[in-house]
């Protein structure tokens, strides 16, 4: 197996490897710098791209419901820029829901589009990451890539 690549695409963005917790060769997962192939669009995925994509994220969702003790997930993606789309690449979050987490469960989606907005009033990458430091999200990665040893 070859080793990971030092940086990972996002977008325009590079994203360390250290900050990447899970791969195969077609999608990566990782660490949100503000938790809650280069394909702009959905559409633009090939079969097994999608095929990938949505195996990926249902292996590293049950591993994280588990993990932080949850009993739901929600799984996001904004395809486009009117679906609140602020990364020009197909991306899916992924989140942990508890029964308290909000007191009514649509609201996560006002949370998920206040967060995004707040990011494309602010697209300078490196300038927001003062929200979480590079060693806060490297031991959250660490953290999550025992979790598929």
């Amino acid at each position: 197996m070859d080793p990971p690549p030092e940086h990972y695409m996002f977008g325009p963005y590079k994203i360390h490897s250290k900050e990447v917790f899970y791969a195969t060769p077609l999608s990566f997962a990782m660490v949100n710098l503000r938790p809650v192939l280069p394909v702009k669009r959905f559409d633009d995925l090939s079969a097994e791209e999608v095929s990938d994509l949505w195996h990926s994220a249902q292996k590293i969702g049950s591993r994280l419901e588990r993990h932080h003790g949850a009993s739901s997930l929600t799984f996001t993606i904004q395809d486009g820029p009117q679906a609140g789309q602020t990364v020009p690449h197909v991306h899916i979050h992924i989140l942990p829901r508890k029964s308290s987490d909000f007191e009514k469960n649509d609201e996560i989606y006002d949370a998920v589009d206040e967060k995004e907005k707040e990011l494309k009033q602010k697209l300078d990458l490196d300038k927001d990451r003062k929200d979480r430091s590079f060693e806060e999200m490297v031991r959250e990665a660490d953290e999550y890539r025992m979790l598929f040893s």
